[in-house]
């Protein structure tokens, strides 16, 4: 089933559950704003954020080919809708809202002149449902590295004893937008469909982040080093 979406290229990857706090400035994704908080009550208030592979700024462009400071620009094809749930109006215009992840989907084709905002139509993509042996075993191994990752990132035992979800597919989605990831990793975690691949990925990712770690942390760096102005290029 396909659906067409009003879509929003940033630099960073929105997983399914995830807070997603906005400041919204541009005319363009003001009247985006304007258009989600006027649909009739009951409708779905959301659009599609999908990462940018090229640059940060899309403006519009000719039909089906968006375009980055006159060139054409890249966005990635999967990505997840963002569903409004705080807006609040400021001075200028502008505003600050707060959207929550909601519904994975890959870019079928994308319109930059129906609206003064990208749409695009998409397909949605399936989220496991029941339960999945395989999955909860790969949950409670990620569980243990992840904790010994933000052991490491989180230096404050206090912040590292939050409870962590026990759903297989809400813990994979939590790892992947928590953890120091490049939105290269995110993107890839987020284009997978099946929870039990998407933990094995992060398991691989985890053990190379606290390896890498490690080995930083376990190499001394003479104090003349740190106090000295930086080398020339």
């Amino acid at each position: 089933m396909t659906a067409r979406l009003p879509v929003f290229p940033l630099g960073t990857v929105l997983f399914p559950g995830l807070v997603l706090p906005l400041h919204i400035f541009e005319e363009r994704y003001r009247a985006l704003v304007r258009h989600l908080v006027g649909l009739p009550e009951g409708a779905p208030r959301e659009f599609g954020v999908v990462a940018i592979q090229a640059g940060w700024e899309v403006a519009a462009g000719p039909p089906g080919q968006p375009t980055l400071g006159g060139g054409q620009v890249t966005l990635h094809e999967v990505g997840c809708t963002a569903e409004l749930r705080q807006v609040t109006e400021l001075a200028d215009g502008g505003f600050d809202i707060v959207t929550v992840g909601r519904r994975r989907f890959r870019i079928a084709d994308v319109d930059a002149g129906a609206a003064p905002y990208l749409t695009a139509e998409v397909e949605w993509l399936p989220e496991p449902a029941g339960t999945d042996e395989v999955a909860d075993l790969l949950a409670a191994r990620v569980i243990s590295v992840f904790r010994q990752y933000l052991g490491l990132v989180r230096p404050d035992p206090q912040e590292i004893s939050e409870q962590l979800p026990e759903d297989p597919t809400v813990l994979s989605h939590l790892v992947a937008a928590t953890a120091a990831l490049t939105v290269a990793d995110r993107q890839r975690l987020l284009a997978i469909d099946d929870t039990a691949a998407r933990l094995r990925a992060e398991l691989r990712l985890l053990h190379r982040e606290t390896a890498l770690l490690r080995e930083v942390r376990a190499v001394p760096v003479p104090l003349s080093e740190l106090a000295g102005p930086p080398a020339p290029n």
